[in-house]
């Protein structure tokens, strides 16, 4: 559907309603302030008329000369201190409910933004969605401070002017407001190729940061490879291009600007021409001339502040249009009403244990021409110990993001403990399942908020459980033990030691089923034997689902599922399975002699 500029700026309005009182106080302002301004050249004007003898205002034929004067020169000295005052006042809430407005902006994207699926980040470069977050909204902050607000004011003024100056001299009035018209016109030609210069640079600059940000998270692989000088020349033809986009609106915003000071002058002109030969016939005061000048001035005084604003205005429609597709992205993956109404999810009770996995008829595509998981049916029981294995793209980690609902299924279903996982709220389901991934990612912080996370428990507590999984001699090597601050994404631990932490941190959550990508695989043999045992006290009666790549991990399985090109084809114990001679012997056999993992 298509959505207009009017419709993406009418959605802002949710994020005003707290303002409501400070926006209208801010447009009542604008009518004192725009009366104010008109009111001027009226003032000077006419005190000119006054040192000619020609006052056309009535209650100043009372006064002599030098107190009209006075009194004129009082009134505009109150108005021009009015006039400051006012805007000070208004400039200073209008950038106050700009920033409001930004930042209930940036923290609807950024709880949207978490809230889409592994689908939509996949696509997405974290680059193009920072710059949405970040100069976007500093964009659409920029142009509600100086812009709507000031073209609303502009407007206002314009209006104002208009009609005083038709009511003093309709004849150079009309002939002012003439001259506005081809201007108009420009700008709204301008408008549509401006706009899509501008939508440009956006996606220029976001590219620009996407390309900056992989360069830095892969700067090991950068100078390990020697690729600085080819990726700094890819960087350089990246700023090349936004360059190129830049130099666009420059064009457009340059050329309006120019064209309105010509016209401005042209009328200037006209005025005095005009003006001059009905002040000789006396069809008209040299006050009122000098009236008309000033008004001529005052009147493209709005169209030159709107051309200040040009680029202000038009890269904040640009920002409001690509803010507003990425919250139009749907949210895919989310509680259905039964969760909502029945948040408290309990287990069957006909099941001794909890923690039974039924996948039924599952399959799955992260494109549509290339299927991964294929009509996948599984059961594995309550307690029961199932290892995964099988070449690499068989869809392993697939099957656990689904079992996590990171992704939805496109055919069948996913039971735990008999319910169906889509009615199973993402908050408890996620709180049942305990996963350790291959790849550990810690937040900067503390230790102690790393094992948290979401999960309420005081100090002691767990200083205690760290202690029970033997994490006492690492913590102590440490400078301040959980009190440690980490560095990005725990930088200045081991892979071994932020592994460690992610096996701590589940295990805080006391989870009903284990999920696990080779747990122990960046430890060193002596780490590894002294979790082990932790590892087993932990697994006991749980349920545990183990991505494994060495055979000591997959001998001692309960069962094992082989897994080649999303489908099933294998499943039994490991003696089972060696007699069987399939993938699983063949896999197992090349790895006795190091040659494969699983």
């Amino acid at each position: 559907m298509l959505v207009t500029d009017f419709q993406r700026v009418k959605r802002l309005g949710r994020y005003l309603k707290q303002d409501r009182k400070r926006l209208f106080l801010i447009l009542l302002i604008l009518l004192p302030v725009s009366f104010s301004g008109a009111i001027q050249p009226l003032l000077v004007g006419q005190a000119i008329s006054v040192l000619k003898g020609e006052t056309t205002l009535q209650w100043l034929s009372n006064y002599s000369t030098s107190e009209s004067v006075r009194i004129l020169v009082g009134i505009l000295f109150v108005t021009v201190l009015l006039r400051l005052g006012l805007q000070g006042f208004q400039t200073y809430n209008i950038q106050a409910v700009g920033q409001r407005l930004t930042a209930r902006i940036r923290e609807e994207l950024f709880s949207h933004s978490m809230a889409l699926s592994l689908r939509f980040h996949d696509k997405m470069p974290v680059g193009k969605l920072l710059t949405r977050l970040t100069s976007d909204v500093d964009a659409l902050a920029e142009v509600f401070g100086s812009g709507a607000v000031g073209v609303l004011a502009d407007v206002v003024s314009l209006f104002v002017i208009s009609i005083t100056m038709i009511l003093i001299e309709w004849r150079l009035g009309v002939l002012l407001l003439v001259t506005q018209v081809p201007v108009t016109f420009l700008i709204l030609w301008l408008q549509k190729r401006y706009r899509r210069s501008n939508y440009r640079v956006r996606e220029e600059l976001s590219q620009l940061n996407a390309d900056f940000q992989e360069n830095l998270q892969g700067l090991e692989v950068v100078q390990m490879f020697r690729r600085e000088r080819v990726n700094g020349e890819r960087f350089n033809q990246t700023g090349m291009d936004y360059r190129k986009a830049v130099n666009g609106t420059i064009f457009y915003d340059s050329s309006i600007s120019a064209f309105i000071e010509w016209v401005s002058l042209a009328a200037v002109a006209l005025v005095l021409a005009l003006g001059g030969v009905m002040v000789t016939a006396g069809a008209m005061g040299l006050g009122t001339l000098t009236t008309f000048i000033l008004y001529s001035q005052r009147l493209f005084e709005p169209l030159r502040q709107l051309a200040e604003r040009f680029t202000q205005i038009q890269g904040g429609l640009t920002a409001v249009e690509r803010i507003g597709e990425l919250l139009e992205e749907k949210i895919e993956i989310y509680d259905s009403s039964s969760c909502r109404k029945n948040f408290q999810y309990k287990s069957p009770s006909n099941l001794l244990e909890p923690g039974e996995i039924i996948f039924e008829r599952v399959s799955f595509s992260y494109r549509p021409d290339e299927q991964i998981i294929k009509d996948l049916s599984f059961r594995i029981a309550p307690g029961e110990h199932v290892a995964l294995v099988g070449p690499t793209g068989s869809g392993k980690t697939t099957l656990i993001r689904l079992l996590c609902r990171l992704y939805e299924p496109q055919r069948g279903r996913i039971l735990l403990d008999g319910v169906d996982i889509k009615n199973i709220s993402l908050d408890q389901l996620r709180r049942k399942l305990g996963v350790v991934l291959q790849d550990t990612f810690l937040f900067s912080g503390n230790i102690a908020d790393n094992l948290r996370l979401d999960t309420e428990i005081n100090d002691e507590e767990l200083t205690k459980l760290c202690n029970s999984l033997g994490l006492d001699s690492f913590l102590s090597r440490l400078p301040n033990g959980l009190d440690t601050q980490l560095r990005e994404r725990g930088g200045n631990l081991s892979s071994g030691e932020r592994q460690l932490l992610s096996i701590a941190r589940v295990a805080v959550r006391k989870p009903t089923v284990l999920i696990m990508d080779e747990a122990t695989a960046f430890m060193d043999p002596s780490t590894e034997s002294t979790l082990q045992k932790d590892l087993d006290r932990l697994l006991e009666r749980r349920t545990a689902l183990v991505i494994a790549h060495r055979l000591a991990t997959v001998e001692s399985a309960d069962r094992i599922l082989v897994m080649k090109s999303g489908q099933l084809i294998e499943e039994g114990t490991h003696d089972c399975l060696r007699k069987q001679g399939g993938l699983y012997s063949q896999l197992a056999d090349l790895q006795e002699r190091g040659l494969a993992q699983f």
